[in-house]
């Protein structure tokens, strides 16, 4: 009995040395190298202190996401507040499996978008907001066909916006707001190939008039608040479409708004600080509006009555030519 309890023992251990190292190197070596050579050009950074070489990436470490069948890093993210510096490392773009690259407010991360983020064919997701990248909004990006987040928020960018980022089949979401980029939308923004993507370039520098191709597409969103932009933008509205947010303010725009046709679907409008003529459509008072702004325009005649027009303040109607009625005072 001692002797079969002691082969027992014995195939056990046996069989738990075989098995241990297997369990222990899920991570594929080559993904767990090269995260190491992004660790040291971050400088080895406390919020990265989980990546050990003794125990198993896919399993243990932090800040990264293996695929379950193939153990391959798909995920990247360092989201903590103000816990690495320097610039984006080239070794990211040597992740060949990586689906989403998450480096976000990181005010000490500095340069440029890393040309190398252009070899990341089945990268889904790539959000660099809030850091201090400088440097244009590559061309390279519209290399990256399966992206369906593209964020460059809050950073110091400039140049102009690339047109062929509109040749993005699956882009959902497309933020380049606050940074200083510079020159017109570009017109194949009214072209997007495959799904039609929020925009938002708020907080920019662009100039010049809004493409009247962006009238074909149905965004759900729109941004181009405080630019410079000039001109018509009463096509960018439509009774047929499905937007829900739309955000043109502290723009250089003029167009009557009397005739324009607003969807039902619309549930904020910020118009304000233009040079918007005309009276506010009757129309708009079948619309569930949750924000409303007009102000500092140039509108005039009563504001109709109805709808959720009355549940906004005097400061969404003042400083305009001649707009009275409530919540201003009544017309005379």
């Amino acid at each position: 009995m001692d002797l079969k309890l002691s082969t027992l023992l014995c195939f056990t251990l046996l069989l738990f040395t075989i098995l241990i190292p297997t369990l222990s190197e899920l991570c594929n070596p080559h993904d767990k190298k090269v995260l190491f050579e992004i660790k040291a050009a971050f400088n080895n950074p406390y919020i990265l202190i989980s990546w050990n070489p003794d125990v198993d990436c896919c399993t243990t470490w932090n800040n990264v996401e293996c695929d379950p069948t193939t153990n391959r890093i798909i995920s990247l993210t360092i989201l903590s507040y103000d816990r690495i510096s320097g610039q984006i490392p080239p070794q990211v773009g040597d992740l060949p499996y990586l689906e989403t690259l998450v480096i976000r407010k990181q005010p000490n991360i500095t340069g440029p978008i890393q040309p190398s983020i252009a070899k990341l064919k089945h990268l889904k997701t790539l959000r660099l907001g809030w850091n201090n990248l400088t440097g244009s909004v590559p061309d390279f990006i519209s290399q990256l066909k399966n992206l369906t987040f593209l964020e460059l928020y809050y950073n110091n960018l400039t140049g102009p916006i690339p047109s062929s980022l509109s040749m993005l089949p699956n882009l959902a979401s497309l933020r380049l707001d606050r940074n200083k980029l510079t020159g017109k939308i570009p017109s194949s923004f009214g072209q997007f190939v495959g799904v039609i993507p929020d925009l938002y370039l708020s907080h920019n520098q662009l100039t010049g008039k809004i493409p009247t191709s962006l009238g074909k597409m149905d965004f759900r969103g729109i941004d181009l608040s405080r630019n410079m932009l000039d001109g018509d933008a009463s096509f960018l509205f439509g009774l047929n479409k499905t937007t829900q947010t739309v955000d043109l303010s502290r723009n250089m725009l003029e167009f009557n708004l009397s005739n324009v046709e607003f969807t039902k679907s619309l549930i904020s409008l910020d118009l304000n600080h233009n040079r918007i003529t005309g009276s506010i459509p009757e129309e708009l008072t079948e619309v569930k509006l949750q924000f409303f702004n007009v102000s500092y325009n140039r509108l005039c005649g009563q504001i109709p009555m109805g709808g959720n027009l009355q549940n906004f303040d005097n400061t969404s109607y003042f400083h305009n030519r001649c707009l009275c009625g409530t919540p201003l005072p009544s017309c005379k």
